[in-house]
């Protein structure tokens, strides 16, 4: 069973990285705090949204991916993950500059963005 992330943690995490000063650590717990509520908000298992290598969760409801490659991928790094889930980062503009890869036809956070931690 993964650890859940207790919210003070979790907005400290945040809060460094937004800052601009976190570490590693930091990092990972702020990326891993903003996936869970990301899989609290939506859960389901047709869109994996991936923070290399921080963690992955899949999210949203609808066909159930099971093996393989999933055919909704949502992949981005740790800086613009943090970003679109606090809302400094637009999720159209995050993709149209590329720092967000999205492929399939359910792979769109726009609805459920930000998060608010």
């Amino acid at each position: 069973m993964v650890r859940k992330i207790q919210m003070g943690e979790g907005r400290a995490g945040v809060d460094a990285v937004r800052g601009g000063g976190a570490g590693r650590a930091e990092t990972a717990t702020a990326v891993r705090y903003l996936l869970q509520l990301l899989e609290e908000r939506a859960p389901g298992k047709s869109v994996e949204v991936r923070v290399p290598p921080f963690g992955a969760v899949q999210v949203v409801q609808g066909p159930q991916h099971t093996r393989g490659t999933p055919p909704n991928v949502i992949e981005t790094d740790a800086e613009t993950w943090v970003a679109l889930a606090t809302g400094e980062l637009g999720w159209d503009e995050a993709v149209a500059s590329g720092a967000v890869s999205v492929s399939g036809t359910r792979a769109d956070l726009s609805p459920l963005l930000p998060l608010r931690p």
